[in-house]
Protein backbone atom coordinates (compact mmCIF):
# COMPACT_ATOMS: atom_id res chain seq x y z
CA UNK A 1 0.00 0.00 0.00
CA UNK A 2 1.28 3.47 -0.78
CA UNK A 3 0.82 6.60 1.30
CA UNK A 4 1.75 10.01 -0.03
CA UNK A 5 2.91 12.40 2.66
CA UNK A 6 0.99 15.66 2.73
CA UNK A 7 1.63 18.75 4.82
CA UNK A 8 -1.12 17.68 7.25
CA UNK A 9 0.88 14.52 8.03
CA UNK A 10 3.93 16.42 9.23
CA UNK A 11 5.14 18.40 12.21
CA UNK A 12 6.46 21.95 11.99
CA UNK A 13 9.77 20.62 10.63
CA UNK A 14 8.17 18.83 7.66
CA UNK A 15 8.77 15.37 9.18
CA UNK A 16 5.93 12.88 9.53
CA UNK A 17 4.38 13.23 12.99
CA UNK A 18 5.28 10.07 14.92
CA UNK A 19 1.72 9.00 15.81
CA UNK A 20 0.65 9.00 12.16
CA UNK A 21 2.53 5.74 11.60
CA UNK A 22 -0.08 3.96 13.73
CA UNK A 23 -2.76 5.29 11.36
CA UNK A 24 -0.74 4.02 8.40
CA UNK A 25 -0.49 0.60 10.09
CA UNK A 26 -4.28 0.59 10.48
CA UNK A 27 -4.83 1.39 6.81
CA UNK A 28 -2.37 -1.31 5.75
CA UNK A 29 -4.02 -3.92 8.01
CA UNK A 30 -7.41 -3.11 6.52
CA UNK A 31 -6.04 -3.42 2.98
CA UNK A 32 -4.31 -6.67 3.94
CA UNK A 33 -7.55 -8.17 5.24
CA UNK A 34 -9.58 -6.88 2.29
CA UNK A 35 -7.06 -8.42 -0.14
CA UNK A 36 -7.86 -11.79 1.46
CA UNK A 37 -11.62 -11.38 1.15
CA UNK A 38 -12.13 -10.29 4.75
CA UNK A 39 -14.19 -7.12 4.72
CA UNK A 40 -13.74 -5.34 8.03
CA UNK A 41 -17.13 -3.64 7.61
CA UNK A 42 -18.86 -6.99 6.95
CA UNK A 43 -17.11 -8.58 9.92
CA UNK A 44 -18.33 -5.74 12.14
CA UNK A 45 -21.89 -6.22 10.88
CA UNK A 46 -21.56 -9.93 11.75
CA UNK A 47 -20.38 -9.14 15.29
CA UNK A 48 -16.61 -9.44 14.94
CA UNK A 49 -14.56 -6.43 15.96
CA UNK A 50 -10.77 -6.32 16.16
CA UNK A 51 -9.16 -4.26 18.90
CA UNK A 52 -5.49 -3.36 19.16
CA UNK A 53 -4.10 -4.71 22.42
CA UNK A 54 -0.41 -4.03 21.79
CA UNK A 55 1.57 -1.93 19.32
CA UNK A 56 5.27 -1.33 18.74
CA UNK A 57 6.94 1.22 16.50
CA UNK A 58 10.66 1.49 15.76
CA UNK A 59 11.56 4.71 13.99
CA UNK A 60 14.50 4.18 11.60
CA UNK A 61 14.65 7.36 9.49
CA UNK A 62 12.42 10.40 9.01
CA UNK A 63 9.83 10.55 6.27
CA UNK A 64 9.19 14.03 4.92
CA UNK A 65 6.55 16.10 3.23
CA UNK A 66 6.20 15.13 -0.43
CA UNK A 67 7.59 11.62 -0.14
CA UNK A 68 5.63 8.46 -0.89
CA UNK A 69 5.80 5.54 1.50
CA UNK A 70 5.22 1.86 0.77
CA UNK A 71 3.83 -0.26 3.60
CA UNK A 72 4.49 -4.00 3.63
CA UNK A 73 2.28 -6.05 5.95
CA UNK A 74 2.37 -9.70 6.98
CA UNK A 75 0.68 -11.72 9.71
CA UNK A 76 3.55 -12.77 11.94
CA UNK A 77 1.61 -14.56 14.70
CA UNK A 78 -1.80 -16.16 14.96
CA UNK A 79 -3.62 -17.60 17.97
CA UNK A 80 -7.19 -18.77 18.51
CA UNK A 81 -8.41 -15.26 19.35
CA UNK A 82 -5.75 -12.85 18.11
CA UNK A 83 -3.22 -12.11 15.41
CA UNK A 84 -0.21 -9.87 14.98
CA UNK A 85 0.49 -7.84 11.87
CA UNK A 86 4.07 -6.80 11.28
CA UNK A 87 4.75 -3.76 9.13
CA UNK A 88 7.74 -2.30 7.33
CA UNK A 89 7.38 1.20 5.93
CA UNK A 90 9.86 2.26 3.26
CA UNK A 91 10.32 5.40 1.22
CA UNK A 92 9.20 4.36 -2.26
CA UNK A 93 12.07 5.68 -4.39
CA UNK A 94 15.12 5.04 -2.20
CA UNK A 95 13.61 1.94 -0.47
CA UNK A 96 15.13 3.14 2.83
CA UNK A 97 13.39 1.78 5.92
CA UNK A 98 11.48 4.52 7.69
CA UNK A 99 9.56 2.55 10.34
CA UNK A 100 9.20 -1.05 11.46
CA UNK A 101 6.50 -2.16 13.83
CA UNK A 102 3.66 -4.42 14.72
CA UNK A 103 0.21 -4.51 16.23
CA UNK A 104 -1.53 -7.38 18.01
CA UNK A 105 -5.27 -7.47 17.54
CA UNK A 106 -7.72 -9.38 19.70
CA UNK A 107 -11.00 -10.60 18.26
CA UNK A 108 -14.07 -9.43 20.16
CA UNK A 109 -17.82 -9.65 19.83
CA UNK A 110 -18.22 -5.87 19.63
CA UNK A 111 -19.03 -5.59 23.33
CA UNK A 112 -15.46 -6.19 24.44
CA UNK A 113 -15.81 -9.92 25.04
CA UNK A 114 -12.96 -11.89 23.47
CA UNK A 115 -14.01 -14.55 20.98
CA UNK A 116 -12.26 -17.09 18.77
CA UNK A 117 -11.41 -16.37 15.18
CA UNK A 118 -13.71 -18.33 12.90
CA UNK A 119 -12.28 -21.00 10.60
CA UNK A 120 -12.65 -18.89 7.44
CA UNK A 121 -10.69 -16.02 9.00
CA UNK A 122 -7.94 -18.35 10.21
CA UNK A 123 -7.68 -19.87 6.72
CA UNK A 124 -7.49 -16.40 5.14
CA UNK A 125 -4.77 -15.28 7.56
CA UNK A 126 -2.79 -18.51 7.02
CA UNK A 127 -3.03 -18.43 3.23
CA UNK A 128 0.55 -17.29 2.73
CA UNK A 129 2.26 -13.95 2.75
CA UNK A 130 0.53 -11.22 0.82
CA UNK A 131 2.17 -7.87 1.13
CA UNK A 132 -0.15 -4.88 1.34
CA UNK A 133 1.64 -2.42 -0.93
Amino acid sequence: MEVRIYYEDTDCGGVVYYANYLKYFERARTEYLESRGCSVAALMEQGTVFVVVHAEVDYRSPARYGETLVIETVVSDLTAASFTCSHVIRERDSRRVVVEGSARLATTDGNGKVKRLDKAMVAALQSGPIRSH
